[in-house]
């Protein structure tokens, strides 16, 4: 039994010895590259385990370089996956721009694939050609009359300025605002709707790709829509706020003549309170001067004489004489 474990701790080590050095030196991968043609040593790809390289993440794209006749170098390859590029992706653009002869060098490509964007996309738009709808426009011409626009523009990556170069939503706005400015100097909405043609026309002059990753092909317009009266709901509303206005003036003016009013009625009530108590005064000063002498009771018969014709004098000029009464009651 005891003879049995020496040989089989033997096959253990070399079992675990091969693994190691299978794990650190891939030899399928690097027969593959032989087999390609590619020259890459069994020290490199041991280094790049050592510097946790994933060999296949560098080896495969350097193959398919190589037979697409690139010339890249493992060094460049490394330097960008420890960057944290897309070795693949920056190969596949690689490859497609020169199919499309594209001129796109690998320093160019890593730097796109870099900044966050698909330098493999790209390189497709700049073949094949992008449409981008966007969304409905809502603009109002000077007649009021708002049109609901919808657009398709077709872009084209421009490889030169994808670093730095503004986006989609950039190239979206830009032809948003392009629209609503040419509906709002349109003197009438049917002059829009009639020569649709006018808006492309207008936004393409603008320059609108500047400072952007695209280049503009072209601008349709997709749909053109009528939407609400805006000029008559802005008169309704300024309408409406003016009768406002003018309600809430004329209640102001109402209650200061109420409250006039009220100030006229206590002053009147005032001023009768006034004379009943100087009415009531009259008694005591006749008696007074009756009795200092100043006044006779002759005097006093006249002043009440006076005073009983000055009632009768009233009444009638009220009710009217006998003799119109008479004639009145004739007429009847």
């Amino acid at each position: 039994m005891f003879s049995l474990i020496g040989p089989m701790l033997v096959i253990l080590v070399v079992i675990i010895f091969l693994s190691v050095f299978l794990h650190f030196v891939p030899l399928g991968l690097w027969i593959s590259a032989m087999a390609a043609g590619v020259d890459v040593g069994i020290f490199t790809l041991v280094g790049m385990r050592l510097r946790r390289v994933p060999p296949v993440q560098i080896v495969l794209p350097l193959i398919k370089a190589n037979k697409a006749g690139i010339e890249v170098n493992v060094n460049e390859l490394e330097a960008h996956y420890l960057a944290g590029g897309n070795v693949d992706r920056v190969i596949d653009a690689l490859i497609a721009s020169q199919r499309a002869e594209i001129p796109l060098p690998f320093e160019r490509s890593a730097a796109i694939d870099l900044a966050g964007r698909n330098v493999l996309e790209a390189v497709q738009m700049s073949v094949n050609p992008k449409v981008i709808e966007t969304p409905i426009v809502s603009a109002v011409a000077k007649n009021g009359i708002e049109l609901k626009v919808k657009a398709r523009v077709t872009v084209r990556a421009n490889i030169d300025r994808l670093v730095g170069g503004a986006g989609e939503a950039t190239v979206i706005a830009r032809v948003g605002e392009g629209i609503v400015t040419t509906v709002g100097s349109s003197h009438d909405h049917k002059d829009v709707l009639a020569n649709p043609d006018h808006i492309s026309q207008t936004v393409l002059a603008k320059g609108l790709d500047a400072g952007t990753a695209f280049e503009i092909l072209s601008i349709d317009i997709a749909d053109v829509d009528v939407g609400r009266n805006i000029g008559a709901e802005l008169m309704t509303d300024q309408a409406e706020a003016e009768k406002r206005i003018a309600q809430a003036k004329a209640e102001e003016r109402r209650a200061m003549a109420v409250a006039k009013e009220q100030e006229m009625r206590a002053f009147t009530q005032e001023m009768q309170a006034k004379v009943v108590e100087a009415q009531a005064e009259i008694p005591h000063a006749l008696a007074a001067a009756l009795q200092e002498g100043r006044m006779g009771v002759m005097d006093y018969y006249n002043m009440n004489n006076i005073m009983a014709d000055t009632q009768m004098r009233e009444t009638i000029s009220k009710t009217g004489s006998p003799v119109q009464q008479g004639k009145a009651e004739d007429k009847k």
